[in-house]
């Protein structure tokens, strides 16, 4: 107050207080805080600098999802095409157990697991997708990860389409072919026929000749024409059916004495796996398609290894600015604690040299008792 006057020493000794409280106010507020900077009036540079730090730190860090997304993505395609290749590998054995056989009914019971097998492989790439994207499954897959707050540094990963075999990999499903059918009577077999008669069952290029004998029956015919390669002869009692998987074919009798009528079948359509050279056709697309897969599988392997090296730099780089922000604005709390009490040990000496210079003004108060 302007009409109180004090003395010069209790002035200063009240000065000296007011400052230790302010001081000790500010220690106090660090400790609870944990900040030597709480706002712009602290220190503007150190306030400033740190915010843009951790503003750096949060954005980096809202980037960690989508790098962990990725990663899984990632992973789900390396998984996808992992089984891709063991399929592939599959459908190869079944080629070279077609090649292995000269039975074209056996061939084509290959063929078509082999089919199967494809068909497996591109249900498999439409299950290979994680989070709405699937990198099996082509146009509109393609994953980009970004690495930095302005997604100027960003991975694009293009998706493959193995949900088609024929397009990516070249793979076709396989003409499985179909037998030539024709019928005759077992009537027709044997009437008329003497000993040394000849039937003969000409497929394609193939000719195959049947000898009757004088006790010759239809039941010998059959089980002859039966033990043909690819040719299969049943009989109902009635008419005979005869199949085969090497081509349409003509079954004529010669020498007979009574001429029957020539058997036709028809309906022969090739199978891709009738042939060897066929099957060796296949079985080049195939390694084709394995390289593809290897190569796409390593280029998918190197992709992963960015990511996770991004990701595991990120957080480094999260951690290197969340340091450098807290050195600019953490207080030291050993430190904020060895000032409060010697704040608080100046406190108490301020109030007894403020008390002792009040009693030296009472002192000369006494004088004029």
């Amino acid at each position: 107050m302007k009409d109180v006057t004090l003395s010069q020493s209790v002035r200063q000794n009240l000065l000296s207080l007011q400052s230790t409280a302010d001081m000790m106010a500010r220690t106090q507020n660090r400790l609870a805080t944990g900040l030597k900077v709480n706002s712009a009036l602290d220190n503007p540079n150190s306030f400033f600098t740190s915010q843009g730090l951790n503003s750096r730190a949060n954005d980096l860090a809202s980037l960690l999802d989508s790098m962990g997304q990725g990663v899984q993505t990632l992973k789900a395609a390396d998984t996808g095409i992992t089984n891709v290749v063991n399929l592939v590998e599959a459908a190869k054995a079944k080629a070279n157990q077609a090649n292995q056989t000269n039975k074209i009914e056996d061939r084509r019971v290959f063929a078509n697991e082999y089919n199967s097998l494809l068909k497996q492989i591109e249900d498999l790439a439409r299950d290979a997708g994680y989070n709405g994207k699937n990198l099996l499954a082509g146009t509109g897959n393609d994953l980009a990860v970004v690495f930095n707050e302005d997604s100027t540094s960003k991975l694009i990963i293009e998706a493959i389409d193995l949900t088609d075999t024929s397009t990516f990999l070249g793979l076709n499903d396989v003409i499985t072919g179909t037998s030539s059918t024709g019928t005759v009577t077992e009537a027709n077999l044997i009437a008329g026929r003497e000993a040394g008669d000849e039937l003969t069952l000409t497929i394609g290029s193939d000719t195959y000749t049947i000898e009757y004998g004088a006790t010759t029956t239809a039941a010998d015919i059959i089980n002859a024409l039966d033990a043909i390669p690819d040719v299969s002869a049943s009989s109902d009692g009635t008419t005979v059916t005869i199949t085969t998987a090497a081509g349409n074919f003509t079954l004529d009798d010669t020498n007979a004495t009574s001429d029957m009528t020539t058997v036709t079948g028809t309906g022969y359509v090739a199978g891709s796996f009738d042939t060897e050279t066929s099957v060796n056709a296949v079985l080049n697309d195939i390694t084709e398609s394995l390289n593809l897969l290897r190569d796409q599988a390593s280029t998918f392997g190197t992709n992963l290894t960015v990511v996770e090296n991004r990701t595991n730099f990120t957080k480094q780089m999260i951690s290197t600015l969340a340091n450098g922000a807290d050195m600019l604005t953490l207080a030291d709390t050993n430190e904020e604690g060895a000032n409060l009490l010697a704040l608080q040990t100046r406190q108490q000496l301020s109030s007894t040299a403020l008390s002792m210079a009040s009693q030296a003004d009472q002192n000369v108060l006494r004088l004029f008792q």
